[in-house]
């Protein structure tokens, strides 16, 4: 199994990015008009909460590093963990 992500036995909830059991993926929106960039968020305590506006794949990594996410470059490409809406993965403009 995926190092930064493990099963919790009971449930679907997930023990995640933070280390506690919380709702993923880590969403990146669709590209905003005009400027570019992904609006990302997650779900954590019933709530939405964003991360930030991601620029790049280098973006993203950032903000799950600052998250906790143990290898964030790996996780880019694991549905179970970021989730793309809106656009084509690793596609940063409109």
């Amino acid at each position: 199994m995926v190092p930064y992500l493990r099963q919790r036995v009971q449930g679907t909830a997930r023990r995640g990015i933070l280390g506690v059991v919380e709702s993923l993926p880590v969403v990146v929106h669709e590209p905003s008009r005009p400027s570019g960039g992904r609006r990302v968020t997650r779900r954590r305590g019933g709530r939405e909460e964003t991360l930030g506006f991601a620029y790049s794949d280098h973006d993203l990594v950032v903000f799950l590093e600052a998250a906790g996410v143990a290898d964030p470059e790996a996780a880019l490409n694991d549905p179970a963990c970021v989730q793309w809406r809106g656009g084509q993965a690793h596609q940063w403009t409109s």
